[in-house]
């Protein structure tokens, strides 16, 4: 990690959108309820393709290192949304004022300026270069795209891949799918059983999030379209094909089962190589039974915490609990599925104290080989103030110490952010439960 010179300095926008930082004040970030200079081993540089933000409604906050004061600025505060491959340790400080309108579906990482250049709180969590495009011309994903849909023009999910989730959201799995490399996305669901407040593709009607970043999938696609998908990549990416269920366009799918079982089945039957992964909330046991007796390689489950009432805070589960969570996961692990948790981060609350204890009993007891460490994308303020109506707040520790203390509870885990190739079947070093049936 290249590490600043100099104390990074407070960076704001003016009312043109222009940014430029503070020659006064030096960059403050925000763990949940406390508020704190950037810690030596967290700042980095802004990687590559990451984007910056203007929050409105937000006043710029900054420290006078001179007075050992934090002052306010009138113009508006800023945020960093880091490359993938990244995860973020501390969110921006800022004064928001009286009305000011909640925050959309993104991840929003505290960011100054020192030495000509952006520093984040951030940490690189995986090499893995599937989701980097800036050596990628437009011209090949929009030309990959264009083939795909004159190929197979009666197949339903490749139109919509193509015409939403790489003309209209850039997904980055889609655009790969289009170039024929890495990773598939399989979506398949329109319907879920949890009701997520971060949800990026579906809200309440009452819910105050005003637009989703992504439209959900309009129609169940039959198998015939998903093996055709699963077939075509598999010839096209021959070094390590991934195919997963599960996107961010859909509802879960492990509503639709039986879909996905006659799917991996068919593409089994054909020959069909390569990983086959589900990325879930696992809420239905018995379905991922069924697809790890099917041919699934990986599954990925989603949470935002191993505590039971913080989990069900934000996800909202509508005919599952926390408990079919946990049974979902060793039932994967007993028949050989490698199991990983897509972690959704948020400092000040995952890393702490009665986190760290919780997650490391989750992961050791129900045999978890992976943590995904990913942000979770909401309003900061809007979150905390739910996470701690169900838990107490307490000191946090930094998003660096928390992975070397997983590491060392759990030695076999593997830290990283994309899901792993390994092949058709996993090698698995993680302890296994003994097995409920």
């Amino acid at each position: 990690m290249h590490k600043a010179k100099s104390a990074p300095r407070m960076v704001m926008a003016d009312e043109k959108g222009n940014i430029y930082d503070d020659p006064r004040l030096l960059m403050i970030c925000r763990r949940g309820g406390e508020w704190a200079l950037p810690r030596p081993d967290e700042l980095m540089p802004l990687p590559g393709e990451s984007s910056l933000f203007l929050l409105p409604g937000r006043k710029a906050v900054g420290f006078d290192p001179d007075s050992g004061t934090v002052e306010c600025a009138e113009q508006t505060s800023v945020a960093a949304f880091v490359a993938p491959g990244h995860t973020l340790s501390a969110h921006p400080a800022y004064s928001t004022e009286v009305g000011a309108p909640l925050l959309p579906l993104f991840a929003y990482g505290a960011v100054g300026f020192a030495g000509g250049r952006f520093y984040a709180c951030a940490r690189g969590v995986d090499a893995d270069p599937r989701q980097r495009f800036a050596d990628v011309a437009e011209t090949r994903i929009e030309q990959g795209a264009r083939r795909l849909l004159r190929q197979y023009p009666h197949n339903r999910l490749i139109r919509h891949i193509v015409n939403n989730c790489v003309s209209r959201y850039a997904c980055p799995a889609a655009r790969n799918f289009a170039l024929g490399r890495y990773e598939a996305p399989l979506p398949t669901q329109q319907a879920c059983n949890a009701r997520c407040l971060g949800c990026i593709s579906g809200q309440d009607a009452d819910s105050p999030v005003p637009v989703t970043p992504q439209r959900r999938l309009a129609f169940t696609p039959d198998a015939r379209e998903i093996v055709e998908i699963m077939l075509l990549h598999e010839r096209r990416e021959t070094r390590q094909p991934i195919c997963s269920f599960g996107q961010g366009c859909e509802g879960d799918p492990l509503v639709t089962a039986d879909l996905l079982v006659r799917s991996i089945e068919m593409f089994r039957a054909a020959g069909g190589k390569g990983t086959i992964n589900c990325n879930t909330n696992a809420g239905r046991t018995q379905a991922v039974i069924r697809l790890a007796e099917a041919g699934l390689t990986s599954l990925r489950v989603s949470v935002n915490s191993a505590r039971e009432d913080l989990y069900h805070s934000y996800y909202r589960p509508q005919d599952y609990t926390f408990g079919d969570v946990r049974a979902s996961v060793r039932a994967a692990r007993t028949r050989g599925i490698f199991v990983s948790l897509n972690l959704l981060f948020f400092p000040g609350i995952t890393d702490t104290e009665d986190e760290l204890t919780a997650l490391t009993r989750f992961i050791g007891e129900n045999g978890v080989s992976m943590v995904q460490w990913r942000n979770l994308n909401i309003d900061p303020e809007w979150y905390f103030s739910i996470a701690r109506n169900v838990c107490a707040p307490s000191p946090c520790m930094g998003l660096a110490a928390f992975m070397k203390r997983l590491k060392k509870a759990c030695p076999w885990l593997r830290h990283g952010y994309f899901n792993p190739w390994l092949g058709e079947k996993a090698e698995i070093t993680a302890p296994s439960p003994e097995r409920s049936d």
